[in-house]
């Protein structure tokens, strides 16, 4: 069995749902080496988080952001938590519900998403800064 691993850190982007598929594919060619296995991707940050979702129709990320934008609100008066601002608790909630990190299976040295499936960074903060992923991978 092999196993790679690779810390990468991702660019500022601002706050919504951006795909990050080809920048970590790019950063990890080692999983070309794996014929069946499995990759793990880990967002080291607790007010940004991850998701598998459509690639191709940018309304979705839009309509992604608008829904979690309104489900978890800014300003909201129960929030204590709010150390660096008013997207502060809003982000640790957003992230929350939606995951800290994401199982892919591999074949033939690539990441078995459907053809419409990409990673998402789901920024929550308005200005998150960069973020530091860590891909793992294993498999024959």
């Amino acid at each position: 069995m092999k196993m790679f691993q690779r810390a990468i850190t991702l660019r500022s982007y601002p706050r919504g749902f951006h795909l990050i598929t080809t920048e970590v594919l790019q950063a990890f060619p080692e999983l070309q080496e794996i014929q069946t296995g499995i990759c793990q991707v880990f967002i080291q940050h607790t007010s940004a988080s991850l998701t598998i979702n459509e690639n191709a129709d940018p309304t979705v990320r839009s309509d992604f952001k608008m829904y979690f934008d309104k489900i978890v609100p800014e300003e909201d008066p129960n929030y204590k938590h709010d150390d660096e601002g008013p997207d502060d608790m809003p982000a640790h909630l957003k992230s929350a519900l939606l995951d800290t990190g994401l199982t892919i299976p591999v074949t033939k040295g690539r990441l078995a998403l459907g053809i419409w499936q990409g990673i998402y960074l789901c920024e929550h903060r308005n200005h998150g800064g960069r973020r530091n992923l860590v891909i793992t991978a294993w498999g024959i």
